[in-house]
């Protein structure tokens, strides 16, 4: 696997293993994130108030050529919980209606649906879903769908438990079932393949500063054309009632939010081509093996299995193992930075202690020879 460490701005004496919760952006694209900053600075009304369309035009362009989908099914966003919330808020849901998901979701969406099913009184039901196969977890997951389904949302790839969910069935079935699906993408682009307009998903969000290695504060929601009339904007602001429409109502109404230092998404480009210069197909199958070999060695070290089955492909260049029940989560997570400078995320998910370990270009065996020599230590 040719090791990318030095293209990142990593501190060396970190034993990184941690790209799943913010990223890190190699050397030419963070390049290119300052220079769009500069020159913002150098002009901010000419920038802002002449060139923000046009640019912002030519990047959704970029991006929606590298995710199978036109400029106008996109905007930018922050983030995914941003841009989830943008829908979440939007549809009319009431009483006696479900939003159906998994047991496997991430703390910040899942407190989004609770904030609403409150206030609007539908249900948001986390499904308890099987993993012992990609045909038992559709089976499990779609016997929760009632006559009262409004809306599907599902991971594409999950935060806690850092598994790839076979959301393209789920998808089929539920446009034949005229239920609405959002899926939260924040671990995909980079990580996986994407074609939207093939998946068919109804909206979807994901994360760019994460395995794309774009700058921090750079996501994109993605809303079917058909579906697009549906979603109001999360703040009111001057792309409404536009005196110059684009042509699209869905840019217009989400795009300009107010002042704001666009330039992460300015460097998506640059993050795109990063990538492909360096040939990421290989990188990520390169990645995915050492996932696959720290997280076989930490359940031989725990005497844990994974939690889902071996087969089926359940995991990219991310991966979870179970920790044994009086783990000290707070404990450990402290313990490996503090003692041995390893960064990784330990996790208390419904009834399971995990940790996810994350692999990146910049990571070679040494990172997880070096988490394996910690664990051995403090267990």
């Amino acid at each position: 696997m040719l090791n990318l460490r030095k293209h990142f701005l990593l501190d060396p004496s970190v034993t990184f293993l941690n790209h799943g919760s913010f990223g890190a952006t190699p050397k030419p694209v963070f390049k290119e994130y300052q220079r769009w900053q500069r020159e913002l600075e150098n002009q901010p009304v000419e920038f802002l108030g002449r060139r923000f369309t046009g640019l912002m035009a030519e990047s959704r362009a970029a991006l929606g050529e590298y995710l199978g989908t036109h400029a106008d099914n996109l905007i930018y966003a922050q983030n995914v919980t941003i841009a989830l919330n943008i829908v979440a808020h939007s549809l009319e849901l009431g009483t006696g209606d479900e939003v159906l998901t998994s047991n496997h979701e991430y703390g910040a969406l899942d407190r989004t649906w609770h904030f609403l099913a409150k206030e609007r009184g539908f249900s948001y039901i986390n499904q308890l879903v099987s993993l012992d196969s990609k045909e038992s977890f559709i089976d499990s997951f779609w016997s929760g769908v009632t006559a009262q389904t409004r809306i599907i949302f599902l991971s594409h790839i999950t935060s806690p438990t850092a598994l790839i969910f076979p959301v393209e069935e789920i998808v089929k079935r539920a446009r034949a079932a005229g239920i609405i699906t959002i899926l939260d993408g924040a671990h995909v682009p980079g990580q996986l393949p994407l074609h939207l307009d093939s998946l068919g998903a109804d909206f979807y969000g994901g994360n760019l500063h994460k395995w794309l290695c774009a700058p921090k504060g750079a996501g994109f929601l993605y809303a079917r054309p058909e579906m697009q009339h549906l979603l109001k904007p999360l703040v009111v602001s001057w792309g409404y009632e536009s005196e110059t429409p684009s042509g699209s109502n869905f840019v217009d109404y989400q795009e300009w939010s107010g002042t704001r230092d666009i330039s992460a998404f300015l460097s998506v480009p640059a993050a795109i081509e990063f990538q492909a210069k360096h040939n990421w197909n290989d990188i990520r199958a390169s990645c995915h093996e050492l996932a696959e070999d720290a997280q076989t060695r930490i359940c031989d070290l725990t005497g844990l299995a994974p939690l889902h089955a071996k087969s089926d492909n359940w995991f990219a260049q991310m991966a979870a193992a179970p920790l044994p029940a009086d783990t000290d989560i707070i404990a450990l997570k402290t313990r490996l930075y503090d003692e041995y400078r390893v960064e990784i995320p330990v996790i208390a998910w419904n009834s399971h202690k995990l940790i996810r370990v994350s692999i990146q270009g910049y990571n070679t065996k040494k990172d997880v020879d070096r988490l394996l020599f910690a664990l051995s230590k403090l267990f």
